[in-house]
């Protein structure tokens, strides 16, 4: 078959490269899903840590861990990080894959987000629900799992929802560490025939395809459970 111009060429490389593409996309909504989800349960733990007043010294010190380390992942990126990690790691004499060091990596940088995230949506829980639940006897713990966390994951969804989107483009970074996410397949297939921009073109369909198809169903779950809703925007 003779391929002539861009739009021959996008054919090709689908067509010869299309099993290497759809492997590229499920590595990609892996890394999305998994560091979401991963990232959003330790950001449970480290948002109260933020917001409890805690007097004692081991309060004070894990406050001071979480304080710094949201300010250190927010404020450096994501492919450093997986530099960083990947390496230092294999210094220490574990020899970790890279999608093993990809997910590490997606889940540490979302929980420094999504602490945030979830430290605003507790905060926007009115303080007096809190003290009520305490006043007929609830335990502080049962408070804050029963009472508090379900209006602020509530009042979060559109950001965690974001972050998740965000998490779908940016595992791209990941192929500085030998990650096959979508981007690296795709890359891949375009420099074997000197053809880079139009496999680009083909990542950015699938890149568009699957954060407005996500975006559509977050809007929907918001819906369900009657959360405000928000224009997902980026983070980056």
């Amino acid at each position: 078959m003779i391929y002539a111009g861009f739009f021959g060429w996008i054919g090709r490389i689908i067509e010869e490269y299309a099993i290497q593409i759809l492997y590229g996309i499920g590595r990609t909504l892996l890394l999305s899903l998994f560091g979401t989800v991963v990232g959003f349960l330790i950001a449970c733990i480290f948002s109260y840590i933020r917001v409890k007043e805690n007097p004692k010294i081991i309060g004070k010190i894990l406050k001071g861990f979480v304080n710094v380390y949201v300010t250190v992942i927010r404020g450096t990126p994501m492919m450093v990080q997986a530099l960083i990690f990947y390496y230092s790691f294999k210094m220490i004499g574990i020899d970790w894959d890279p999608l093993t060091s990809g997910l590490f990596t997606v889940s540490i940088n979302t929980t420094a987000y999504l602490t945030e995230v979830l430290r605003g949506g507790i905060e926007s829980v009115d303080k007096g629900q809190y003290e009520a639940a305490r006043s007929i006897g609830l335990s502080e713990f049962r408070s804050m799992i029963f009472i508090i966390y379900p209006q602020a994951i509530k009042n979060s969804m559109a950001s965690i929802g974001n972050e998740f989107i965000v998490n779908i483009k940016d595992t791209s970074v990941l192929n500085v560490i030998g990650v096959i996410e979508l981007y690296n397949a795709c890359l891949m297939a375009g420099n074997r025939y000197y053809k880079v921009v139009e496999a680009m073109t083909i990542a950015a369909i699938i890149y568009l395809v699957l954060t407005l198809s996500s975006s559509k169903l977050l809007q929907m779950l918001e819906r369900r459970i009657g959360s405000p809703i928000k224009p997902i925007q980026s983070s980056n």
